[in-house]
């Protein structure tokens, strides 16, 4: 199958944009990053909303991911209890406790979640002891009332982990297609990245039934595991959001520079090589490397924010708001809203410093309203909000 690989070479470092926001819900103070984004700060600026914050679960230790099922019920997994929970009118009861499933250690546990409501179905990423310790995609079905998984299978096995570092696994449902996206940490093993044949610092489509490779994946006609191989030479994945116009757009973090979101291109390689060993002052995107590389849509530079979960933002309640990119961040504890044109190029991040008091931010999920779920990740009296415009 012939690829086609292209290389954006626009990456632009939040230190180089200086536009980093400081009004609630408000557009970038700074310099604008061209001129035609100035001639459109004024009317923007009018249309930013303020932004409302409420809780709508309580007690809850490091959630990795919240999801929407049917009749206003949340769906949030835990890391480190392995327990799926339903939250509902401010309520959480035990849908599933996995703990005799889940391997749980470091930053590996029970991750992310995929929920498709119409078909009652679940789909969860997490470690596993069975067969050696690493990371797998299992499936359920949900019973009418979200009260009880049945019928597990296993999806997808093999992805690498070692202690549980860099075992990082995010789930998206292809709007277009029966694909499941899996982005996947690289295990702290310096040579899974570029590894055809390892699922370790990769993004992969499955088909989200049957497990099976998706056809039009670059490699879909190998017999080894680079069949199920979309994107390459990733360090670890941590969030998938796919644009209204359909490309897909990962979240990952960077070593001790260069946190980055990356547009997805079939078959693309995106640079990172911490090789030999584990030697990570190499580039996060090498372009020393043979072929091409695929450059950040976007980097954080140094220091790095641990970014992590991502979802567009939909709607026009949210006036300048829509249309953009919001990433949470862990170690920066906020969320930024960045705006990318047509052609992928950043133009604009908004920092809401009303985002900026929840402390570490896990996952950002898009409501069916428009509003976004976050998770926070501190340890401890952790919850699930809901941020609205006003």
């Amino acid at each position: 199958m012939r690829l086609t690989v292209r290389s954006t070479r626009a990456s632009v470092s939040l230190v180089a944009l200086l536009v980093t926001g400081t009004l609630t819900g408000g557009l970038p103070t700074g310099p604008p990053p061209s001129v035609a984004a100035a001639d459109t700060v004024s009317a923007q600026k009018a249309r930013a909303p303020q932004l409302r914050v409420r809780t709508v679960a309580r007690g809850l230790q490091h959630p990795w991911d919240v999801q929407q099922a049917t009749g206003g019920r949340l769906v949030v997994s835990e890391r480190d209890r392995a327990r799926i929970s339903v939250v509902r009118k401010g309520k959480r009861r035990t849908l599933a406790d996995l703990s005799r499933l889940v391997w749980v250690s470091g930053e590996t546990g029970l991750m992310s979640l995929a929920v498709d409501p119409a078909a009652r179905t679940l789909w969860a990423c997490h470690g596993s002891a069975r067969g050696g310790t690493h990371v797998q995609v299992s499936r359920w079905r949900v019973d009418r009332r979200w009260t009880r998984l049945s019928s597990r299978r296993t999806l997808l096995t093999g992805l690498p982990s070692t202690s549980g570092r860099h075992g990082g696994c995010r789930l998206l449902l292809d709007r277009d297609s029966d694909a499941l996206l899996v982005g996947t940490g690289d295990a702290a093993v310096g040579t899974n990245p570029r590894d055809l044949d390892s699922l370790g610092g990769k993004v992969l489509r499955v088909h989200r039934r049957t497990g099976a490779p998706m056809p039009g994946n670059p490699f879909v006609g190998a017999s080894s595991a680079r069949r199920f191989v979309w994107t390459y030479g990733h360090r670890n994945v941590q969030g998938l959001a796919q644009r209204d116009d359909g490309s897909v757009w990962s979240v990952e973090h960077g070593s001790y520079r260069d946190d980055e979101v990356n547009r997805l291109v079939a078959g693309g390689d995106y640079g990172w090589n911490p090789v030999p060993g584990y030697d990570e002052t190499v580039p996060m995107t090498d372009q020393s490397l043979p072929g091409e590389q695929q450059d950040a849509a976007w980097s954080s530079g140094t220091p790095t924010i641990a970014t992590s979960g991502a979802a567009w933002v939909r709607g026009s309640q949210w006036g300048a708001l829509e249309g953009t990119l919001a990433v949470a961040a862990l170690k920066g504890s906020e969320v930024l809203f960045m705006r990318f044109d047509a052609a992928g190029a950043l133009t604009a991040v908004t920092r809401p410093p009303r985002l900026q008091r929840l402390g570490r931010l896990r996952s950002i999920t898009s409501a069916r309203d428009g509003d976004l779920l976050v998770t926070t990740d501190n340890g401890a009296r952790d919850r699930v909000v809901r941020v609205s415009p006003r």
